[in-house]
């Protein structure tokens, strides 16, 4: 179980976070100063760089959707590689909503900080540039694991473009102008069937 320590830390790391992507929002990532974030937050300047050496890693550390976790969903897979896909996305969106419950936060509080978060990602090149690293990091895994389910090279086309089209259309969901906290888990499915009929396509 989490101790007391443990759990302010978390807090306060989480509302520092929060502080940033309010600050980022309202006045740009590049006009907002690690000061004013931990005036925000109503913590020390050290407390910030200690929990977020760089300024990116407000946006960047932490991700619930990273590579490592993808990767070791999908190498305990028992069905496809989509489905596992789907599966890892659905888990991590509810994780998230009942992460809100436990913190006390609104419901839909952490959807909206990473709507936020992506729109602020999409504005600046260098973000760009580092999410995407990140996203094709997810690429591979992806490709590695369809590469492995159908006896082909993950170089080969089938596997990227098959990654390269489901993880495109993940990172679009909270720029969608139909995603809606309701909504995403329905998106993700309508992404999944889009990228299967591409792979079918490519296959027959």
């Amino acid at each position: 179980m989490e101790g007391r320590r443990d759990r302010k830390k978390r807090q306060t790391r989480e509302r520092i976070r929060a502080s940033a992507l309010e600050l980022f929002t309202a006045q740009g990532y590049r006009n907002t100063t690690i000061a004013a974030i931990a005036e925000h937050a109503d913590v020390a300047t050290r407390t910030v760089t200690l929990h977020f050496p760089a300024k990116a890693d407000l946006l960047f550390a932490d991700d619930p959707f990273a590579p490592e976790s993808l990767a070791a969903r999908l190498a305990d897979r028992t069905g496809d590689t989509l489905d596992v896909v789907g599966e890892w996305m659905h888990d991590t969106m509810r994780a998230l909503g009942e992460d809100d419950t436990d913190q006390g936060r609104e419901p839909g509080e952490m959807f909206a900080l990473h709507a936020k978060r992506a729109a602020l990602i999409a504005e600046d090149a260098d973000l760009g540039s580092r999410a995407g690293a990140f996203y094709t990091a997810l690429e591979r895994v992806v490709a590695d694991a369809l590469g492995d389910e159908l006896g082909m090279s993950p170089d080969a086309l089938v596997p990227r473009l098959t990654a390269y089209t489901l993880v495109g259309g993940l990172r679009e969901l909270y720029r969608a102008d139909e995603a809606t906290r309701e909504d995403l888990p329905a998106l993700v499915d309508r992404v999944l069937e889009f990228t299967r009929a591409g792979m079918a396509a490519l296959t027959t």
